[in-house]
Protein backbone atom coordinates (compact mmCIF):
# COMPACT_ATOMS: atom_id res chain seq x y z
CA UNK A 1 0.00 0.00 0.00
CA UNK A 2 2.89 2.53 0.62
CA UNK A 3 4.71 1.92 -2.43
CA UNK A 4 1.44 2.98 -4.23
CA UNK A 5 1.51 6.56 -2.40
CA UNK A 6 5.05 6.84 -3.37
CA UNK A 7 4.60 6.06 -6.64
CA UNK A 8 1.27 8.29 -7.56
CA UNK A 9 3.44 11.28 -5.52
CA UNK A 10 5.87 10.34 -8.71
CA UNK A 11 4.14 11.04 -11.35
CA UNK A 12 1.91 14.33 -9.97
CA UNK A 13 3.32 17.20 -10.33
CA UNK A 14 5.90 18.64 -7.37
CA UNK A 15 3.79 20.29 -4.73
CA UNK A 16 6.86 23.10 -4.17
CA UNK A 17 6.46 26.42 -6.02
CA UNK A 18 8.23 27.62 -8.94
CA UNK A 19 11.03 30.21 -9.16
CA UNK A 20 8.92 34.43 -8.90
CA UNK A 21 8.50 35.85 -11.78
CA UNK A 22 8.84 39.19 -9.84
CA UNK A 23 10.20 40.17 -7.16
CA UNK A 24 8.46 40.38 -4.01
CA UNK A 25 7.82 44.26 -3.05
CA UNK A 26 7.51 43.40 0.91
CA UNK A 27 10.83 41.73 0.36
CA UNK A 28 12.34 44.66 -1.60
CA UNK A 29 11.40 46.99 0.51
CA UNK A 30 12.87 45.26 4.13
CA UNK A 31 16.42 44.01 2.47
CA UNK A 32 17.79 47.08 2.48
CA UNK A 33 17.25 48.34 6.50
CA UNK A 34 17.71 46.92 9.62
CA UNK A 35 15.31 48.30 12.70
CA UNK A 36 17.66 48.08 16.37
CA UNK A 37 16.10 48.69 19.34
CA UNK A 38 18.75 50.81 20.90
CA UNK A 39 18.70 51.66 24.71
CA UNK A 40 15.47 50.31 25.92
CA UNK A 41 13.38 53.09 24.26
CA UNK A 42 11.02 52.78 22.09
CA UNK A 43 11.81 55.01 19.20
CA UNK A 44 13.52 52.73 16.60
CA UNK A 45 17.04 53.35 14.99
CA UNK A 46 17.47 52.56 11.16
CA UNK A 47 20.73 50.92 10.46
CA UNK A 48 21.69 50.35 7.24
CA UNK A 49 24.33 47.62 7.35
CA UNK A 50 25.33 44.23 5.58
CA UNK A 51 28.46 42.52 7.98
CA UNK A 52 30.01 39.03 7.18
CA UNK A 53 31.48 37.84 10.42
CA UNK A 54 34.69 35.05 9.61
CA UNK A 55 35.21 32.83 13.08
CA UNK A 56 38.42 31.36 13.52
CA UNK A 57 39.04 29.19 16.85
CA UNK A 58 42.56 29.32 17.43
CA UNK A 59 42.33 26.56 20.05
CA UNK A 60 40.06 27.03 22.62
CA UNK A 61 37.97 25.39 25.32
CA UNK A 62 34.65 26.11 23.42
CA UNK A 63 33.13 28.49 25.65
CA UNK A 64 33.54 31.45 23.83
CA UNK A 65 32.04 29.08 21.07
CA UNK A 66 28.94 28.33 22.84
CA UNK A 67 27.97 32.05 23.50
CA UNK A 68 28.86 33.28 20.05
CA UNK A 69 26.71 30.02 18.70
CA UNK A 70 23.55 31.80 20.89
CA UNK A 71 23.69 34.95 18.83
CA UNK A 72 21.33 32.92 16.17
CA UNK A 73 18.98 32.08 18.20
CA UNK A 74 15.72 34.05 18.81
CA UNK A 75 16.38 35.38 21.84
CA UNK A 76 19.93 37.72 20.50
CA UNK A 77 19.07 37.36 16.88
CA UNK A 78 22.14 38.45 15.04
CA UNK A 79 20.80 38.68 11.38
CA UNK A 80 18.32 41.61 12.56
CA UNK A 81 21.21 43.61 12.98
CA UNK A 82 22.72 42.83 9.75
CA UNK A 83 25.28 40.32 10.89
CA UNK A 84 25.71 37.34 9.10
CA UNK A 85 28.26 34.44 9.56
CA UNK A 86 30.91 33.38 6.08
CA UNK A 87 32.92 30.17 5.52
CA UNK A 88 35.71 32.48 3.95
CA UNK A 89 37.93 35.27 4.64
CA UNK A 90 37.89 36.71 1.34
CA UNK A 91 33.88 37.25 1.90
CA UNK A 92 34.40 38.52 5.66
CA UNK A 93 34.04 42.09 6.79
CA UNK A 94 35.07 41.29 10.56
CA UNK A 95 37.40 38.11 12.30
CA UNK A 96 36.41 37.50 15.13
CA UNK A 97 39.02 35.17 16.53
CA UNK A 98 38.97 32.82 19.80
CA UNK A 99 41.05 30.73 21.79
CA UNK A 100 44.80 30.65 22.65
CA UNK A 101 47.03 32.32 20.32
CA UNK A 102 50.14 30.12 19.95
CA UNK A 103 53.04 30.02 17.74
CA UNK A 104 51.81 27.60 15.43
CA UNK A 105 48.63 30.12 14.44
CA UNK A 106 50.89 32.82 13.55
CA UNK A 107 50.60 32.26 9.81
CA UNK A 108 47.28 31.06 10.16
CA UNK A 109 45.90 34.25 11.27
CA UNK A 110 48.15 36.46 9.13
CA UNK A 111 47.14 34.25 6.24
CA UNK A 112 43.16 34.96 6.91
CA UNK A 113 43.65 38.71 7.72
CA UNK A 114 45.21 39.27 4.25
CA UNK A 115 42.35 37.33 2.54
CA UNK A 116 39.96 40.06 3.78
CA UNK A 117 39.35 43.05 1.51
CA UNK A 118 39.35 46.19 3.01
CA UNK A 119 37.89 47.70 5.20
CA UNK A 120 38.37 44.70 7.65
CA UNK A 121 37.97 44.72 11.44
CA UNK A 122 39.16 42.06 13.91
CA UNK A 123 37.37 41.41 17.39
CA UNK A 124 39.79 39.42 19.84
CA UNK A 125 36.44 37.48 21.72
CA UNK A 126 37.30 36.29 25.36
CA UNK A 127 40.23 36.54 27.53
CA UNK A 128 42.31 34.14 25.49
CA UNK A 129 42.96 36.06 22.49
CA UNK A 130 43.01 39.31 24.42
CA UNK A 131 46.04 38.03 27.01
CA UNK A 132 46.32 33.79 26.73
CA UNK A 133 43.77 33.49 29.62
CA UNK A 134 44.54 30.50 31.26
CA UNK A 135 46.97 29.22 29.42
CA UNK A 136 49.58 32.22 29.93
CA UNK A 137 52.97 31.53 30.69
CA UNK A 138 52.55 27.85 28.81
CA UNK A 139 55.03 26.94 26.38
CA UNK A 140 54.15 27.82 22.80
CA UNK A 141 51.65 30.03 24.09
CA UNK A 142 51.99 33.61 22.58
CA UNK A 143 49.23 35.38 24.37
CA UNK A 144 48.14 38.55 22.65
CA UNK A 145 46.34 38.69 19.18
CA UNK A 146 47.06 42.06 18.60
CA UNK A 147 50.51 41.82 18.70
CA UNK A 148 50.16 39.74 15.19
CA UNK A 149 47.40 41.57 13.57
CA UNK A 150 45.68 44.81 14.15
CA UNK A 151 42.70 44.58 16.69
CA UNK A 152 40.07 46.53 16.14
CA UNK A 153 37.89 45.62 19.18
CA UNK A 154 38.43 43.23 22.42
CA UNK A 155 35.55 41.62 24.12
CA UNK A 156 36.53 40.78 28.01
CA UNK A 157 35.23 37.65 29.66
CA UNK A 158 36.12 34.05 29.78
CA UNK A 159 33.36 33.34 27.78
CA UNK A 160 31.60 36.81 27.35
CA UNK A 161 28.22 36.77 27.13
CA UNK A 162 26.23 36.90 24.24
CA UNK A 163 24.72 40.43 24.51
CA UNK A 164 28.40 41.52 25.40
CA UNK A 165 29.43 39.90 22.24
CA UNK A 166 26.79 41.64 20.47
CA UNK A 167 27.40 45.22 22.07
CA UNK A 168 31.08 44.32 20.90
CA UNK A 169 30.26 43.43 17.58
CA UNK A 170 28.22 46.42 17.03
CA UNK A 171 31.03 48.69 18.47
CA UNK A 172 33.32 47.18 16.14
CA UNK A 173 31.62 48.08 13.17
CA UNK A 174 29.90 51.63 14.11
CA UNK A 175 32.33 52.95 16.21
CA UNK A 176 29.95 53.65 19.08
CA UNK A 177 29.27 51.59 22.47
CA UNK A 178 25.49 51.21 21.72
CA UNK A 179 25.34 50.66 25.63
CA UNK A 180 26.84 53.93 26.55
CA UNK A 181 26.99 55.86 23.07
CA UNK A 182 31.14 56.84 23.53
CA UNK A 183 33.08 56.36 20.83
CA UNK A 184 35.36 53.21 20.52
CA UNK A 185 39.18 53.94 19.41
CA UNK A 186 40.99 51.09 17.60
Amino acid sequence: MYYWHWLKNIVRRPHTTGFPTEPDPDAAAMSDWTAVRTGGSTVDTVLRRSVAIRHVDAGSCNGCESELGLLSSPDYDLSRYGFSFTPSPKHADILVVTGVITEAMVPVMQAVFEQMSAPKRVVALGACPMDGGVFRGAPGVLGRLDGIIPVTATIAGCPPSPGDILRGLLAAVDGVDPAVGQEVGP
